[in-house]
């Protein structure tokens, strides 16, 4: 499979969001490849956004939205949750993509071990807990190179989606954030039947 290079996070998280759909997510877990078809992200682009966790400045947290893209960005959310982002645009313009569902194809045991469920179960990876859960990804991931395979967790090139396949909302849980940037349509989803075609 064909590892994504930089040069494909280095524009805006809008374009980068819409194009990792049917991309596979990867991750090598004790010498198994665990992986699933990117189903649904959301871009988040700039201070200015205030649904952005970069709307707030250069933290300690958001640092690695401001480093070179190609980045994982990790963070821990409710008191519970691991969630995975992907840095994108120049250094300097904090930006990144939440990957939030996954359509799981490689390394079954392992994801159902990691997140036991029946591995048919709908709803098994379509959220951005369940997806980190299932495939082991927590904060010691925050910061990796995903352009690296070394470090564990990168995408590779998948299946071509079409625009025919997309639809493309507002983002979600952002109820507290004010107009426009609750609203944007900067979520984008293909449904997994997409893959089962």
């Amino acid at each position: 499979m064909s590892v994504i290079k930089r040069p494909f996070y280095d524009r805006p998280a809008l374009e980068v969001a819409r194009d990792l759909l049917g991309c596979r997510l990867v991750r090598m877990q004790n010498g198994s490849r665990l992986a699933g078809l990117i189903t649904e992200t959301e871009a988040y682009q700039g201070e200015e956004d205030l649904g952005c966790h970069a709307s707030a400045g250069k933290t300690s947290r958001t640092s690695v939205m401001y480093g070179p893209p190609g980045h994982a960005y990790v963070y821990f959310t409710y008191g519970m949750h691991w969630l995975l982002n992907v840095v994108t645009s120049p250094e300097e313009t904090p930006a990144a993509v939440l990957i939030r569902g996954i359509f799981p194809v490689e390394g079954f045991p392992l994801l159902v071990q990691n997140r036991p469920t029946n591995a048919q179960k709908k709803g098994w990876t379509d959220g951005p807990a369940k997806l980190t859960q299932a495939l082991k990804v927590n904060g010691d991931f925050n910061q990796v190179d995903m352009c690296n395979t070394e470090n564990q967790l990168w995408i590779e090139a998948g299946k071509k989606i079409i625009d025919e396949q997309v639809e493309q909302t507002a983002r979600v849980g952002l109820n507290s954030v004010p107009e426009p940037w609750r609203s944007v349509p900067w979520r984008f989803v293909v449904h997994p039947e997409v893959f089962n075609a």
